[in-house]
């Protein structure tokens, strides 16, 4: 795995969103810097507890002028029903053929109770509206992701 780094150029890409929308990088950075937050499974709790954070802290994101945006490996009719039960806020990206997590880095080996698999590391960047990653925020709990965040974009604005 060959995460990305502060300082390198994102991926750009083009996903469909909950609601089967393409949505592109290119198009949410000309008005945001843009959280892009990698996920493993939607609705398991980990990602519940993240995706709730995120939810309820969005505004405090916006004093920033960032919008979070989630990507995982779900279909699109899981990540819409992801949206509806825990009332999401914010766009919900499938990346079913995991290319956007590999070229981001994101994509490995992962070891859980004993067991070997590839998936998506819980790893999150800070696309700044010139395209480059400003920030690679991986060591987090789910539960405090958001303020992590929170506390470095208030640090370095």
């Amino acid at each position: 795995m060959n995460t990305l780094q502060a300082g390198d150029k994102a991926p750009l890409f083009t996903l469909e969103d909950q609601n089967g929308e393409a949505v592109s990088l290119e198009a949410l950075l000309k008005n945001h810097e843009v959280l892009v937050y990698f996920y493993p499974k939607a609705m398991t709790p980990g990602c519940i507890v993240q995706a709730e954070q995120l939810r309820d802290h969005k505004a405090e994101l916006a004093k920033f002028n960032t919008v979070a945006v989630g990507i995982s490996p779900d279909p699109v009719k899981k990540l819409k029903n992801f949206e509806t039960k825990k009332e999401l806020n914010f766009q919900l990206l499938s990346d079913e053929d995991h290319k956007v997590a590999d070229d981001f880095g994101v994509w490995g080996l992962k070891k859980f109770m004993g067991k070997e698999y590839d998936g998506i590391h819980r790893i999150s960047f800070l696309v700044g509206q010139d395209g480059k990653i400003k920030h690679v925020f991986n060591k987090f709990k789910t539960k405090d992701h958001h303020q992590v965040v929170i506390d470095y974009l208030a640090d370095n604005t």
